[in-house]
């Protein structure tokens, strides 16, 4: 519909990577209840992909999405965690295996895998002994050791 329409072209001003219903209700001035009915809704409908609860990212955006913006997201879908093992070697070119839609990362809480419109996002769980020798680096965090 027009309405629907428009809403969406709102929705598309947001301008994050990823944003939470709250953004959605601020910028259409609805009440957060009506957004997240929205959200789910344009979820249903594949205008909106759901990262996590309350992390949403518009459909076209996913679609155009830098490898490292993909990076991005991985930090945020489990938290806190960091990207490792063959994704950060390929980041740093130490080797040549490089992994497009697979992003691996190491996790304090869960091992766990994700998958997104085709790109896997895996996250190993360690001990909190074994979790340091990382930094951030722009908008993801890498594992430096």
């Amino acid at each position: 519909s027009v309405l629907s329409s428009m809403k969406y072209n709102d929705i598309k001003k947001i301008n994050k990577l990823y944003f939470a219903y709250q953004d959605v209700a601020k910028i259409l001035s609805i009440s957060e209840g009506s957004a997240r009915v929205l959200c789910t809704r344009y979820v249903k409908q594949k205008y909106l992909i759901r990262l996590k609860r309350n992390f949403y990212i518009l459909k076209e955006r996913w679609d155009n999405i830098t490898p490292n913006k993909r990076l991005e997201l991985a930090n945020i879908l489990q938290v806190p965690s960091y990207i490792s093992l063959m994704t950060a070697l390929s980041f740093y070119e130490y080797t040549t295996q490089i992994q497009q839609k697979f992003i691996e990362s190491i996790s304090l809480v869960r091992t766990f895998t994700k998958d997104i419109e085709g790109v896997v996002f895996n996250y190993s769980r360690i001990k909190l002994d074994y979790y340091f020798g990382f930094s951030k680096k722009k908008q993801y965090i890498f594992c430096l050791s």
